[in-house]
């Protein structure tokens, strides 16, 4: 089998491997040999689905080509990762083929676990069944809202933590109770939020207020309820009660749309690996984002062992942290911890309006604009709409936003 060598190996080429690469290649006083390892052949800004399935816009204005998106002067390995061996610095290709490297970035994402849920994928994309959280089953959400009549019964759910942007699951359903008062049904029918976790939303300060805005829309919402079945003949999503009184108990609830946020996990080649933790997400240190055990590799974005939420707003945070490191450690410097867990989740809680929650480590909230962060607005809708598409595409991707340097006291709203 083949092995061949690069300098920094970058091991996925979504938001954080792109960035990290397109950083580094604009930013070094001299050249990198650089290579991303990814087999896909499209990139989306997943940041939008939630739109895209409350039909505000379409799944086409989230994709790019994967090839459009590399530096030029960045090698693009288009495979899959088997496994890593940091003991000899190398990255084994599900070809059997292998690359070995100086320095390495890990960031291959989490991948959506529909088996985890019985019945579901076999219902999944038919009969009422649809999920923001894929790009061949985003469009199907938008379908189904607009099926909805009077009498209808519109379930959401949202699975254990660590799961990608943590507020989409409820996004969903503030979106759709909207939608069905805009038609004049919403009296009508039955919108119901269920959760695993034991509050609407991980941070105290913005739990208080979205409690609010589900109330505010006649959102019947469960905590402690994890979907474990879904039935798409008889139409019942079954959950399992895990914690309360009735922990362990099961309840079914018939439906007429079923929006399901599946749960999610790190890719196979982190299962076990030498490189990764019993969950299977990369250890590393929360501040500097370099490996406890192997000082030459870095990971970031949402297969990294950090306690930040994960979002595209953390990775615009980590990627100059990661960056920076990674040329420090190219001058012989000491590394610096300076990643304070910064994320971002723009809740969308009607057309029209988002609640900007923006938070550190601690759950400490960092507003970016001098405005009330509790209070739903519409020019965090704009922001989130028209801003931050752009500031993805056209800063995020190509390099800009990981610099000044030594500047890591800005702010930014990116989600």
């Amino acid at each position: 089998m083949a092995q061949i060598h690069h300098q920094i190996v970058v091991v996925g080429g979504g938001a954080a491997g792109i960035t990290v690469a397109a950083s580094l290649s604009r930013h070094s006083d001299v050249p990198l040999d650089i290579a991303v390892i990814d087999p896909a052949d499209h990139h989306y800004y997943q940041p939008a689905f939630s739109l895209v399935g409350a039909g505000v816009c379409t799944l086409s204005e989230t994709l790019r080509d994967e090839e459009s998106l590399i530096p030029k002067d960045v090698s693009w390995i288009k495979a899959r990762v088997r496994s890593f061996e940091p003991e000899t610095k190398t990255v084994v290709l599900t070809s059997g083929n292998s690359v070995t490297y100086d320095y390495l970035v890990i960031c291959p994402g989490l991948v959506c676990k529909w088996d985890a849920i019985a019945g579901l994928k076999d219902a999944l994309g038919r009969e009422g069944v649809c999920s923001n959280y894929a790009p061949d089953t985003v469009e199907y959400t938008w379908a189904c809202l607009k099926a909805l009549k009077p009498g209808a019964k519109a379930l959401f759910t949202q699975p254990a933590m660590p799961i990608k942007c943590p507020g989409a699951p409820q996004k969903a359903a503030y979106l759709a109770a909207d939608y069905l008062k805009r038609t004049g049904i919403r009296p009508h029918c039955e919108v119901r939020f269920f959760t695993q976790t034991p509050a609407i939303f991980g941070v105290p300060f913005y739990a208080k207020e979205l409690v609010k805005v589900a109330a505010g829309h006649g959102i019947e919402v469960h905590t402690h309820h994890n979907l474990v079945e879904v039935d798409r003949r008889a139409r019942r999503a079954t959950f399992e009660i895990v914690g309360g009184d009735q922990q362990g108990a099961r309840v079914s609830f018939a439906y007429d749309m079923l929006h399901v946020t599946p749960p999610q996990a790190t890719p196979d080649c982190l299962k076990g690996s030498p490189v990764a933790n019993a969950a299977g997400f990369v250890e590393v240190d929360a501040g500097s984002l370099q490996h406890v055990k192997y000082p030459e590799i870095f990971a970031l974005g949402d297969a990294a062992a950090t306690a930040n939420s994960k979002t595209a707003a953390a990775v615009r945070r980590q990627a100059p942290v990661v960056v920076r490191n990674l040329l420090h450690l190219l001058r012989g410097e000491a590394v610096e911890a300076s990643y304070d867990g910064y994320a971002a989740c723009p809740l969308t809680t009607a057309y029209g309006k988002v609640l900007m929650a923006e938070f550190i480590y601690g759950g400490k909230p960092t507003p970016t604009l001098p405005l009330d962060p509790s209070k739903e607005r519409y020019v965090n809708w704009a922001i989130t709409k028209h801003g931050l598409p752009r500031l993805y595409w056209d800063y995020m991707l190509k390099g800009y936003e990981s610099f000044p340097a030594h500047d890591t006291s800005y702010a930014d709203p990116a989600a």
